[in-house]
Order: structure tokens, then C-alpha cells, then sequence
């Protein structure tokens, strides 16, 4: 017979029975323990990771705020400023144009009291002229 359930047997059992014990005591417990801290530790890692991922998300949409925020003040500031100048520089044309008008009419003023002068010794300036070229042309002395 194949399997005899003699002494022998029940020695090889109790055998394998203190075994299966000290190798569950030195190795199979520790190697368990240490798959689960190991495990633990993983899952810490993987929760960190998502926790910082969603967090830099976040930084990330409130960067994006602000940098739209800071756009959107420096292009009302550059309006303002536009608005400004262009209101500074119209005040300015206008003071100028005044300025330029008034020189414009002083000169038209000097100009026509000059010719009203001219005019006014017209005749005389003719005479004088005429008596000059006539006294030229027949030689007499000016």
C-alpha cells in the first residue's frame, strides 16, 4: 500500500505542522506586515499626489484669475491714461489754435492799417514817383 498511517506519518505530520507555525511566525507574518505598511504607504503617496494635483489646479484657476484681473485693470488704467492725454492734448490744440488765431487776427490788423497807410499816401507816393522818373527822363537834376 501506497499510504500507510503508521508512525511515521503522524511524525512527518507533526513535523510539517511545526513547520508551517515557525515559518508563519519568521516569514509569512513579516512579509505580510510589511506588504501592508508597504501598501499604506503607497495609498499615502497616491492621496498626497491627487490632494497636491488638486490643489495646484486650484493655484492654477486663481492665477489665472488674477492675471485676467491685472489685464483687465491695466487696460481700464491704460484707457484712463488715453483718455487723458487725448483730453490734455485737445486743451492744449485749442489753447494753441486761440493763440495762433489771435496772432492770425493781430497780423491781419497791422497788415490792413499798413495798407490803409499806403493807401492813404497813394496819391502822394504817385506823384513823388511820377515827378522822379519824369525828372530821369529828361535829365533835369532830382
Amino acid at each position: 500500500m501506497f499510504l500507510s498511517l503508521d508512525g511515521t506519518f503522524w511524525f512527518q505530520l507533526l513535523n510539517f505542522a511545526i513547520f508551517f507555525a515557525i515559518l508563519n511566525v519568521v516569514f509569512l507574518r513579516p512579509v505580510g506586515e510589511a506588504i501592508k505598511e508597504r501598501r499604506a504607504y503607497i495609498d499615502g503617496v497616491h492621496a498626497d499626489f491627487e490632494r497636491y494635483e488638486r490643489e495646484a489646479k486650484a493655484l492654477d484657476a486663481e492665477a489665472a484669475q488674477k492675471v485676467a484681473t491685472a489685464r483687465r485693470q491695466a487696460d481700464e488704467t491704460v484707457a484712463r491714461t488715453r483718455a487723458q492725454a487725448d483730453a490734455e492734448a485737445a486743451t492744449l490744440v485749442a489753447a494753441r489754435t486761440q493763440s495762433a488765431q489771435e496772432i492770425a487776427d493781430l497780423a491781419r490788423t497791422r497788415v490792413a492799417a499798413e495798407t490803409a497807410a499806403v493807401t492813404g499816401r497813394e496819391d502822394e507816393l504817385s506823384q513823388g514817383l511820377a515827378k522822379l522818373l519824369l525828372a530821369r527822363a529828361i535829365g533835369a537834376p532830382s
